[in-house]
């Protein structure tokens, strides 16, 4: 099979070059070519693209194309970007990113639940000083999104024996897990939880969704996961439940601008935790699996896989 598929995304050569050759080792029937070498008659022929953060103006240029898969899992820029009446827009659902999103959510969350800002503030003071450690039993755990990954990341938190607490829109169930819905829902589950995990995709609804006003009425002493996007988080109001104590730590790996900006205040202050956008990466053989699997099936019989609600923006 010669069929080219397009590869259309805002990134660097490097990163360009690599995707390029794991898409092309797990899809060896097909010619993935990046969108700057498409001839006249290959932008033409194009049905499918396989897109990372793309620019909607090279997309405009494939007339005849009806979906796009997404090597990310967040898609809110290129629903965002793209019109309503366009392609499909499908998201990457990739099990691996599950567990590794999972890894990421305990490992922090024992950061914070063993103290760790605080041993590494004595360790800065030189201060020797051993403080009670209680049972992870005895820590409410909220996790805001019970999606796939907050379900994974509840499991694996469950296994360590924390009393975990998750919030949706809905008020989604899950066993082992006491669930909240609703506005008023979230205002309880703020109330009652000692570490709060942020999974949630951004969307018109969850954008700045914890404002000032739900920072406030976080349990005092509580601390901040967020690992989902950076405009969910008021940042100033964050900041401002941080400075007077109200709020313990925040670990944060998303942002409203990337990368965080040299004169950011999150850089230097001594209760946030800066990452670089590392809690759930795209795992590139697993990830080319599933574009190769879905677009095999299209070519196949015409299926395409369920895409993104463009009125819920996932």
């Amino acid at each position: 099979m010669n069929t080219t598929i397009p590869f259309v995304a805002r990134t660097d050569e490097d990163d360009r070059d690599t995707w390029l050759e794991a898409l092309g080792t797990a899809m060896p029937s097909y010619r993935i070519k990046p969108f700057e070498e498409l001839s006249e008659d290959d932008r033409a022929a194009a049905r499918v693209a396989i897109v990372a953060d793309p620019d909607p103006a090279d997309l405009a240029l494939l007339p005849n194309l009806e979906w796009v898969h997404s090597l990310w899992a967040g898609v809110e820029r290129i629903v965002a970007e793209l019109p309503v009446d366009g392609p499909k827009i499908v998201r990457l659902e990739d099990p691996q990113m599950a567990k590794t999103m999972a890894e990421a959510v305990l490992a922090w969350t024992l950061y914070l639940h063993r103290d760790m800002p605080l041993y590494r503030r004595q360790q800065e003071a030189r201060e020797w000083k051993m403080h009670e450690l209680p049972l992870p039993s005895q820590r409410n755990v909220g996790i805001l999104g019970l999606g796939n990954l907050g379900r994974v990341a509840a499991g694996r938190l469950l296994e360590q024996e924390f009393n975990v607490c998750g919030w949706s829109r809905s008020g989604t169930r899950m066993e082992g897990v006491e669930t909240f819905g609703g506005s008023e829902g979230l205002d309880r589950l703020l109330a009652k939880a000692d570490i709060i995990v942020v999974l949630m995709p951004l969307t018109g609804e969850t954008r700045g969704l914890l404002d000032a006003s739900r920072l406030s009425g976080m349990k005092p002493g509580a601390s901040l996961i967020n690992f989902a996007r950076g405009p969910i988080v008021d940042t100033r109001a964050l900041l401002e439940q941080l400075d007077r104590g109200h709020l313990n730590h925040a670990v944060l790996d998303v942002f409203d601008r990337e990368p965080l900006p040299h004169d950011s205040p999150l850089w230097s202050h001594p209760a946030v935790t800066v990452l670089p956008h590392i809690s759930g990466p795209t795992n590139r053989t697993t990830a080319s699996a599933i574009v190769a699997r879905n677009i095999a099936a299209y070519f196949a019989n015409g299926t395409i896989p369920d895409g993104v609600d463009r009125l819920r923006g996932y």
